[in-house]
């Protein structure tokens, strides 16, 4: 294959075949083809854009670079779940367990935060020894016995879209529709699954921030995974303001449980029983029940003590990642709450130390914040807006102009 020519032709328009599109994927991953030419490439995709046969062809070569999860032929149904990222997004913590409730296995291979959205992997690892690192053989067994792992993506997994998305990541086609697409199903795909439900987010929180964008970015995923032989649902949901009431780590873990015990913030319990709904196979009211009986619970708690954790620190999290600084932010007037930007929430999160700017940074489990307001809530002057968790004071302080500029109130 002549990597140029073949570059020459995306850039003028042409339609690759499935073979030379593998051929390049594969090229790239054992480090045949260099960077600059596969950089080149995605710059042509960002402009011309793929076809549905080329979008799915590349998601296929990705998927098939390494290994994907085998599972026996009598097995129940496999499911899972994707978020396109959000913020205060905990929704995954709980609806792996819930849905293995329903007797279904959920081999949930989840991903760290960067920027201003919250990663899955930085909040379970929030609970002490809990492992994410697990190979592929390790959580089949545990799916097989269990019904749900949750865990990160190993060197085996979907290795070219690791080196893809570093790529995409500095050369300014991260916004390309196919190239998220490829990216997110390979991975999904490589579980091996019978359904899959999209949470595709939009807003000033989310990578989307237009409903037309993430209706475009979901069919296209949708089409994928039909031509792949999964089903695949997609809800759209704004992302206007967080998820519940809590952004940070530890604090989303444990307004997780909450709603893991039948309790915890409307929005969130609403909004798993939603995409839960699509993949589980029994009804909500079904899902609700395991929810209130304390089913869900048991079973995060089965998967904690399987994957290394101790569930009796489950309880006394908050103490364990407590910040040095903890103070409420009082609202100025009384009136209604006519808007919680999640943008500057995220931001002021990530300032706060609760994200990553570059995916080698760590992350704080103890900073954040809780007891948010939510918008068309009605608030009186002197109460509190929400709880921030800062490391310092002058975090807090910086934190509290953020929040204080993200949340507006209409005065009564």
């Amino acid at each position: 294959m002549h990597v140029p020519t073949l570059i020459a032709r995306k850039r003028d328009g042409a339609e690759l075949e499935a073979g030379e599109i593998r051929e390049l994927v594969e090229g790239f991953t054992q480090g045949e083809v260099p960077d600059y030419q596969m950089a080149a490439f995605a710059m042509a995709v960002y402009f011309r854009r793929m076809t549905l046969a080329e979008t799915t062809a590349l998601t296929m070569a990705m998927m098939e670079t390494g290994d994907c999860f085998e599972y026996p032929a009598d097995r129940p149904a496999v499911v899972d779940k994707h978020s396109t990222g959000g913020i205060g997004d905990k929704v995954s913590l709980v609806l792996a367990p819930l849905v293995a409730c329903a007797g279904c296995w959920v081999p949930m291979v989840s991903g760290r935060g960067l920027g201003i959205t919250g990663g899955t992997l930085d909040k379970l690892e929030s609970i002490p020894n809990f492992r994410t690192d697990l190979e592929i053989a390790e959580a089949q067994k545990q799916v097989a016995e269990l019904g749900v792992v949750m865990m990160g993506q190993t060197d085996r997994f979907c290795p070219a879209d690791r080196k893809i998305y570093a790529l995409r990541d500095v050369t300014g086609t991260v916004p390309s529709i196919p190239l998220i697409t490829a990216s997110i199903m390979s991975k999904k795909l490589a579980e091996s699954l019978d359904r899959l439900v999209l949470d595709v987010k939009f807003g000033t929180g989310a990578f989307m921030r237009n409903r037309t964008d993430a209706e475009t970015l979901a069919s296209a995923m949708i089409a994928v995974g039909q031509e792949m032989g999964v089903e695949v649902h997609a809800i759209l949901n704004p992302m206007s303001e967080p998820t519940g009431q809590a952004v940070g780590n530890a604090l989303e873990v444990c307004e997780a449980l909450e709603c893991l015990e039948g309790s915890g913030p409307l929005d969130l319990r609403g909004s798993v029983l939603e995409l839960a709904e699509r993949i589980a196979g029994v009804s909500i009211e079904r899902l609700e029940s395991y929810l209130d009986d304390g089913s869900a619970r048991s079973k995060f708690d089965e998967m904690v003590e399987a994957q290394g954790g101790n569930p009796a620190d489950l309880g006394r999290l908050a103490e364990i990642h407590r910040a040095p600084v903890i103070r409420e932010v009082l609202a100025e007037v009384t009136g209604k709450v006519t808007d919680v930007d999640a943008g500057l929430i995220g931001q002021a999160a990530l300032q706060l130390g609760a994200g990553r700017a570059r995916a080698t940074d760590g992350v704080d489990f103890a900073v954040g914040f809780d007891r948010f307001v939510k918008s068309s809530e009605t608030i009186h002057a002197g109460e509190p807006v929400c709880r921030i968790h800062a490391r310092t004071e002058t975090d807090f302080e910086m934190a509290e102009a953020m929040i204080e500029q993200a949340v507006k109130i209409s005065p009564h």
